[in-house]
């Protein structure tokens, strides 16, 4: 999925060419699995969408519009399931180190929010992201490209799981972003550990997913649903978790807008998707950097264009996953 794009500089197009947006990963490689977090040195406005029906997320009901917290300092994405949640505690203690967080009298207050994933079947399940990792993941966020693949939260992703675990294949982490003419800027990462078979959308191939019997192809699980197969999908043990951030002044209303209907990446890639077994969850982060205000017009422009950059941050994610 390569447009015509127009950068700034000639450097991979990431997630951090949204000014200001920092980004870290920790990979614990023994498992493997690990943990990813978005940052900044300044707080920013968010919103959140939840559509997978087994999900673990972390502060996503202070995100609500008719609440009162504006503005965070993270977002994580990380393995290891509900353990995950512990990277937020090491989030918090980095950033509080540095200074940054909402003000409550004396004292500062981090907020962070953040979505896990489930990948406890693939190697030692004792082995988890926990509040250290997110320390060092915090601690090593920064404005260089965003690193893609079998790394972070993409660690331990595998998709294409209804044909059982010997059948899936690794996913990952990737990420993507575009620069309209006027300065706009809409960025994408996202980690791929979902039940369905990821698929390319601009070729209209799978590129990751459930694959034949002798491991040379593509079984493409949409086609057995059709033919009547019926999977045995765990309960658990799946998920998209993504952010998509942008230069735009919005407000969680306008983040939350973004944040819908960026899931629409996801319809566009994995079949299928937002199934009983995934946890998706997708944040939209606005920095304020662009004059672009709360229009409902560049909102919907806004949460189309984080659509097609999510879209391809997917694709990229599994073309880039280890073997």
């Amino acid at each position: 999925m390569r447009l015509d794009r127009e950068f700034i500089d000639d450097r991979r197009p990431s997630l951090t060419d949204i000014e200001g947006i920092l980004v870290g990963h920790f990979t614990l490689n023994d498992r493997p699995t690990g943990c990813t977090v978005v940052t900044s040195m300044v707080s920013f406005t968010a919103g959140v969408d939840v559509r997978g029906g087994a999900p673990g997320t972390r502060e996503t009901d202070l995100l609500r519009t008719e609440n009162s917290v504006a503005r965070i300092n993270a977002v994580f994405l990380s393995g290891g399931s509900a353990f995950g949640l512990d990277v937020g505690a090491g989030v918090m203690q980095w950033l509080e180190e540095k200074g940054l967080g909402c003000r409550v009298g004396e004292v500062r207050v981090p907020i962070v929010c953040g979505a896990i994933l489930f990948d406890l079947n693939l190697g030692d399940s004792r082995i988890r992201p926990d509040a250290q990792a997110g320390y060092e993941a915090a601690r090593a966020a920064g404005p260089d490209p965003v690193a893609e693949g079998s790394i972070g939260a993409g660690a331990g992703c595998t998709v294409g799981k209804m044909f059982g675990p010997v059948r899936a294949t690794r996913g990952g982490l990737g990420s993507w972003a575009w620069q309209r003419a006027d300065g706009l800027r809409v960025g994408a990462l996202a980690a791929v550990n979902c039940v369905g078979d990821v698929w390319d959308p601009v070729r209209g191939v799978i590129i990751a997913g459930a694959t034949t019997s002798d491991g040379k192809g593509f079984i493409d699980s949409m086609a057995q649903l059709r033919g009547g197969f019926r999977p045995e999908i765990p309960e658990f043990g799946n998920t998209v978790a993504a952010v998509v951030a942008t230069n735009a002044n919005l407000d969680k209303a306008g983040c939350t807008k973004v944040a819908q209907m960026s899931h629409d990446a996801l319809a566009r890639c994995i079949y299928p998707t937002h199934t009983p077994a995934d946890g998706d969850a997708v944040f939209a982060i606005a920095t304020g950097r662009h004059s672009i205000g709360c229009n409902s017009v560049e909102i919907g422009v806004i949460g189309a264009l984080a659509a097609d950059v999510l879209a391809t941050a997917i694709v990229r994610g599994c073309q880039a996953a280890a073997t």
